[in-house]
């Protein structure tokens, strides 16, 4: 968020970048300090002071945890702040947050040259801290505070988590204050006691097995170190080319990093059981042609041909799915996938048949796929058997819509259905399964109505919207 000039009429440009940048760093410095961080300016009002800026902390729980920000407050309701704004020093007292309650208010002066031009306050309930050694961190606070509002990266102040080990060092690297995590995570290193050491010191580093470092951020590199995978953070804060101190944080993605392998397995296995049942269902496929081509009935072979379809379009999108990298599928995917098959095996090489796709693209979940590999499958095979008599070239198509439900218009362009013609009192097989697996299987409904310019047949289908994980899946075709 910028600042707008019309709030700060007597800031400078410089002066409103230099907030701006003291704004992004806030939820780092609210994490250092353990305390709820707010950003003064004054108010247009005489004796009234605007808040701009507002962090909660990640590192502790605090009670007072609303968004101040662009709240308007009264110079008597905050003295602290008042004061350090006439002073320009830095000022320590406290706060009354409940009746007999009191909490740690740390203010400190934004300056530009001598004048300050906003006050930063974090409010502490150090009763329930037990920190050792804070002034360390107030002294880096304000480090940090004259540091940022140079023309610095930023990207360092990343905020900080209750997790994290957090380490200080003096202008010589030595390090001055490590908190209760840094302690855990050097302790599991075989290291005792930090306060003292040396940054690089060989008992630090002597269990460091690998280092990588990220190009787009120098700052950061990824440690092995004892069966331990950490993220190694490091702010050098300087002054004229002189080392202050520097601030080492070390993220521990040891869990983090063995979840993400077990799923990485997890997925691994998927991809080859639908491998594997893809290739079993081509086998089913296979003996079921062997079949076919020994039958000497021609309605025994058409059924077994069509049997032979239905199990190619589960293998198809099993196959589609073993090359996935995560389960789902396309549902225009699945479209071209069972159009090709049936193209191949049931349409005669002098029929021209063509297909379309319009609409939304969809992610499906693997029920939703199979489910919908098999309707397709028998509303094609439908289509070539009786809408195109007498003809040497068709069209089918899908049309796909997705609002609060999953809408599909499977269309052809044949001669339509017979006047007489029910769905429900039909004894096909292929209705019956479109009929099972859309309403019993998926739980949506599905009817056929003739085209109202008397040319084709359209099949509707209505389900509920599919879901990934939880979240419903859906984008534009580009």
């Amino acid at each position: 968020m910028n600042m707008t000039n019309h709030n700060n009429t007597y800031l400078t440009k410089k002066q409103i970048n230099t907030l701006d940048r003291l704004k992004q760093i806030l939820p780092f410095l609210a994490d250092l300090l353990h305390g709820h961080g707010l950003i003064y300016t004054s108010a247009a009002e005489p004796n009234r002071l605007r808040i701009i800026a507002s962090a909660k902390p990640h590192t502790v729980y605090v009670q007072e945890a609303d968004d101040m920000a662009e709240t308007v407050v009264d110079t008597l309701s905050e003295p602290l702040v008042t004061e350090v704004f006439h002073s320009g020093q830095f000022v320590h007292g406290k706060r009354e947050q409940d009746y007999g309650h009191f909490v740690d208010m740390y203010v400190f002066p934004i300056m530009d040259n001598n004048t300050v031009i906003a006050v930063l306050s974090v409010e502490v309930d150090k009763e329930h801290l037990n920190i050792d050694d804070f002034s360390y961190l107030i002294k880096t606070t304000q480090d940090v505070i004259r540091y940022a509002v140079k023309d610095v990266d930023l990207s360092p102040f990343a905020p900080l988590s209750a997790s994290d080990g957090l380490l200080i060092t003096d202008q010589f690297s030595r390090i001055i204050f490590a908190n209760d995590a840094a302690q855990r995570i050097y302790r599991v290193l075989g290291v005792g006691s930090l306060k003292g050491c040396h940054l690089f010191d060989r008992q630090l580093t002597r269990h460091v097995t690998r280092e990588a470092f990220e190009r787009e951020r120098p700052w950061q590199k990824e440690l092995t170190a004892g069966g331990l995978y950490l993220i190694r953070r490091q702010i050098d804060l300087q002054a004229g080319g002189t080392l202050l101190r520097r601030i080492v944080v070390l993220s521990d993605m040891t869990e983090i990093r063995a979840k993400e392998q077990e799923i990485r397995i997890k997925s691994a296995v998927i991809q080859e059981i639908h491998h594997r049942v893809k290739n079993n269902l081509q086998t089913v496929a296979s003996l079921l042609r062997l079949q076919a081509r020994r039958s000497g009935s021609e309605e025994v072979k058409s059924a077994l041909s069509e049997s032979v379809n239905r199990v190619l379009s589960i293998a198809a999108v099993h196959d589609f799915l073993s090359r996935q990298r995560d389960e789902s599928m396309d549902l225009k995917q699945v479209m071209t996938e069972i159009f090709a098959q049936v193209k191949s095996s049931m349409v005669a090489s002098d029929f021209e048949l063509q297909q379309e796709f319009c609409g939304e693209s969809v992610s499906l979940p693997p029920k939703y796929a199979s489910s919908l590999a098999l309707v397709l499958n028998e509303l094609i095979i439908n289509a070539i058997e009786h809408a195109f008599a007498g003809r040497q070239a068709g069209l089918v198509g899908l049309r796909v819509e997705l609002a609060d439900e999953l809408k599909l218009d499977f269309y052809d362009d044949g001669c339509g259905l017979p006047a007489d013609f029910h769905t429900q009192k039909r004894r096909s097989l292929g209705l019956s399964i479109i009929r099972t697996l859309i309403e019993g299987d998926l739980g949506g409904s599905f009817w056929l109505e003739n085209d109202a310019s008397g040319r084709g047949t359209h099949a509707y289908i209505v389900l509920p919207k599919p879901e990934l994980s939880g979240q419903v899946v859906a984008s534009l075709e580009e």
